[in-house]
């Protein structure tokens, strides 16, 4: 069984929102040493919306797509939508079944966001 479907490949090798933002209004960074998988986020709020948002990092396929797929969702949204984005939502945007030590990489971006909020 493949666990990486084509959406994730093809985020993987061709990610959305990559980059950094050069005065971003708020920077995050996450790195989970179990991995060595590492995710930046920045970000530019305009009236409480996310108008820029920017990612960068190094880590397995799961954790890049993921951190491109989850930008490429938030782009436009309210800081109480964010809030709102769990663990069950990120899986369902990924499509694929994680098994526990997936999990992680796939929600690494999604902590470094809530970090970017709180």
């Amino acid at each position: 069984m493949n666990i990486y479907s084509e959406v994730i490949l093809d985020h993987y090798r061709y990610p959305r929102n990559f980059g950094s933002i050069k005065d971003p209004s708020k920077r995050s960074v996450l790195f989970n040493p179990s991995c060595g998988d590492k995710i930046e986020l920045d970000v530019i709020f305009k009236k409480d919306k996310v108008e820029e948002i920017k990612f960068r990092g190094q880590g397995c396929a799961i954790s890049q797509a993921s951190a491109s797929i989850l930008t490429d969702h938030v782009l436009g949204k309210a800081k109480d939508e964010l809030k709102k984005i769990d663990k069950e939502f990120m899986i369902k945007l990924l499509g694929i079944e994680l098994g526990p030590n997936r999990i992680k990489c796939a929600l690494l971006p999604l902590e470094a966001l809530h970090k970017l909020i709180s």
